[in-house]
C-alpha cells in the first residue's frame, strides 16, 4: 500500500519547540503550580524540582511554543526529482502559525502530511497551539470526527513499528540503519532552547530543522523502495 502513495501529494514537516519563557522563575505563581502538577511523575519523589524540569517545558504545548516549522516536498520537473524546502520561523508564534496555515490553504494539492513521531508530537502540538491562538484548524489537521482511514497523516515512526508499540525509534537511528547520509550538525534537539534563548540564533535552528525534513523525505523513499534524491537536487529555503 505504501508504494501506491503519490509522493508529490505529501507535505513533509518538522517543528522545533522551546519553553515559552527562558526560565521557571519568571512564571506567575499559578503557572508554576500547574507546571509542577504536569511534571509530577518526573519529579521522582521530590528529588527533582519543577525548576530543574523546566528545560523540558518545550515538549508540552501548554507550556511551550513553536519557533520553527520546516516543510518540504518532492518536485518533479525537467531536472528530475528535487527536494524543495521552506521554513516558517519567528519569535512571534502566532505569525508563523498563520503563515503555515496559509501555505496549507493555498496548496491543497498536498493532501497528506508526513512527519517522524508526528502523530504523537508534531501534529497535535501544532493543533493545540493553533487553538490557543484562536486560529481555525486547516482541513488536513482537523481530524475530529473522522474515521482512521479518512485521516491523511503519515508517520515514519509508526510505519517502522509495524504494530509494535513498545519502543521509540529516532529518525537518526533509522537514517543510520538505512544508510541515509545526514550532515554533521553542531546542535541537536536538546540544544534548541539554549540556542534560541542564549544565542538568539533562530537561523541556526531553522537550518537544523530543514535538515531533519530532508532526512525524513529520504527515509520514506527508502521505506517505499525508492532511491535517494541526490544532494545537488536539494533546494533549501
Amino acid at each position: 500500500m505504501l508504494q501506491k502513495i503519490a509522493l508529490n501529494k505529501i507535505l513533509f514537516l518538522d517543528i522545533e519547540t522551546v519553553p515559552q519563557f527562558p526560565n521557571f522563575s519568571v512564571l506567575d505563581d499559578k503557572t508554576k503550580q500547574l507546571y509542577s502538577q504536569k511534571t509530577k511523575f518526573l519529579q521522582k519523589d521530590n528529588t527533582i524540582t519543577p525548576d530543574e524540569l523546566y528545560e523540558r517545558a518545550g515538549i508540552y504545548a501548554e507550556f511551550g511554543k513553536i519557533i520553527c516549522i520546516s516543510v518540504g516536498y518532492i518536485h518533479e520537473g525537467n531536472l528530475g526529482e528535487q527536494i524543495r524546502l521552506k521554513s516558517f520561523s519567528n519569535e512571534e508564534e502566532e505569525i508563523l502559525l498563520k503563515e503555515f496555515v496559509k501555505l496549507l490553504e493555498e496548496n491543497q494539492q498536498f493532501s497528506i502530511l508526513c512527519g517522524h513521531n508526528a502523530k504523537e508530537f508534531d501534529f497535535p502540538y501544532i493543533c493545540r497551539r493553533l487553538l490557543i491562538h484562536g486560529i481555525t484548524l486547516p482541513t488536513v489537521l482537523d481530524i475530529a470526527g473522522k474515521k482512521p482511514w479518512e485521516i491523511s497523516h503519515l508517520d515514519t515512526m509508526e510505519l517502522w513499528k509495524f504494530g509494535d508499540y513498545k519502543a521509540y525509534t529516532s529518525l537518526a537511528l533509522l537514517c543510520h540503519i538505512f544508510q541515509i547520509p545526514t550532515p554533521k550538525d553542531d546542535i541537536s534537539g536538546e540544544d534548541v532552547a539554549r540556542v534560541y534563548y542564549e544565542e538568539k540564533n533562530l537561523e541556526r535552528i531553522k537550518v537544523y530543522c530543514e535538515k531533519d525534513v530532508v532526512a525524513l523525505i529520504q527515509l520514506l523513499r527508502k521505506m517505499m523502495g525508492k532511491s535517494l534524491i541526490k544532494e545537488d537536487k536539494i533546494i533549501f529555503s
